[in-house]
């Protein structure tokens, strides 16, 4: 089989983490017969350094006419990089922002559990980690308060800046059935996470996604608000299976799941459309800290590129293939230095894409 990948390498480790993630799935191509495709675009920092924008018009034609996304990383040191004095609608991530609308990304998936070999790399006690935690966030991407209407303005002599929250009940629904979907394939429990008790767009949230679960008898379905929310995902992180929320709170929740699981390194995501339509991405940033020095961990972007086999392409066994070659070389005690413990061997980013690829 032939698939077309459109490939954004981006900004500082991205370019890295991408070649080791291109290296498993040229090996999941040998071994199971199918051909991939690759079209370089630009986006973010390397754009703006080229094209004066972070992302052009011709570059989201190019990933609409392939059949998958796959990101690396985009932005540089907010503090001290020139593409931070630009205006907003200018620096990197408005071109993250842009594809995501351009495409029709609504949902985005973050898994985030914990690795038997990595329980050490956990934050939490051993009594809260117990046999450790399989969770899935839904997270929706194309509203909210990201997309929503802003401005910056003096009133009355006091500079004034105001964003605006919005949802519709259209937004909400098409993401909902996405998080109770997924739900059906797991343990069947949705927990959907709001801010009800304050916000009128919660109160619609709420609303909509109890009516969505009227079509699901089997999941069961919570509320819970964001504030408790974050407290209980470091409290027992074992209560969840999908967290179903809205833009920003999403943000916010999967970064902090990505730390109990050990370190952003190892957390992939899809953000998907109507269609199996997908960009495929890690959770963690551009760390220009580190860019270039090969000691970035690739396996959140091979893990991301596992996700872009098994649901825009439909090929669950090389999916699986790559997922099981992760966990072998993490049980054969390979580590890059952001998971690195005593007693382990440490690889560079080369060596740790090497060795998921040799392992399939």
């Amino acid at each position: 089989m032939e698939k077309k990948i459109t490939v954004i390498k981006g900004d500082g480790i991205g370019p890295e983490i991408v070649t080791e993630a291109q290296k498993v799935l040229d090996k999941v191509a040998e071994k199971f017969g199918h051909k991939f495709v690759y079209t370089d675009i630009l986006m973010g920092g390397c754009s703006i350094d080229k094209y004066g924008v972070p992302l052009t018009d011709e570059a989201v034609e190019v990933a609409k006419n392939s059949d998958a996304v796959l990101l690396g990383s985009i932005g540089g040191n907010t503090s001290t990089s020139p593409w931070y004095k630009l205006a907003p609608n200018l620096r990197p991530e408005a071109g993250l922002l842009k594809i995501r609308k351009e495409l029709g990304l609504f949902a985005n998936l973050r898994p985030a559990n914990l690795y038997p070999e990595l329980r050490e790399a956990c934050p939490l006690k051993d009594e809260i980690i117990g046999d450790g935690f399989d969770m899935m966030i839904m997270r929706e991407l194309t509203g909210g308060l990201y997309f929503g209407a802003r401005k910056t303005e003096n009133v009355d002599g006091v500079e004034t800046a105001v964003d605006t929250l919005t949802y519709n009940e259209n937004e909400i629904r098409r993401i909902a059935i996405r998080g109770f979907d997924i739900a059906m394939k797991r343990r069947k429990k949705v927990t959907s996470v709001d801010k009800a008790n304050v916000l009128d767009s919660s109160r619609l949230w709420r609303k909509v996604v109890n009516e969505v679960a009227k079509d699901y008898p089997e999941v069961e379905l919570e509320h819970m608000l964001v504030d408790n929310c974050a407290m209980q995902l470091v409290r027992d992180p074992k209560q969840f299976d999908v967290i179903l929320t809205e833009n920003m709170f999403g943000d916010i929740l999967s970064d902090e799941a990505a730390m109990i699981s050990g370190s952003l390194g190892m957390l992939a995501s899809a953000s998907l459309n109507d269609t199996k339509f997908g960009m495929y991405e890690p959770s963690h940033g551009s760390a220009p800290d580190i860019a270039g020095q090969d000691k970035a961990n690739p396996i959140a972007t091979i893990l991301s590129a596992s996700m872009l086999l098994r649901f825009s392409f439909d090929m669950d066994k090389e999916a699986d293939a790559v997922d099981n070659a992760v966990k072998k070389v993490l049980e054969a005690g390979y580590r890059t230095g952001d998971i690195m413990s005593e007693g382990m061997k440490l690889v560079g980013c080369k060596e740790m894409g090497s060795l998921v690829a040799d392992m399939i």
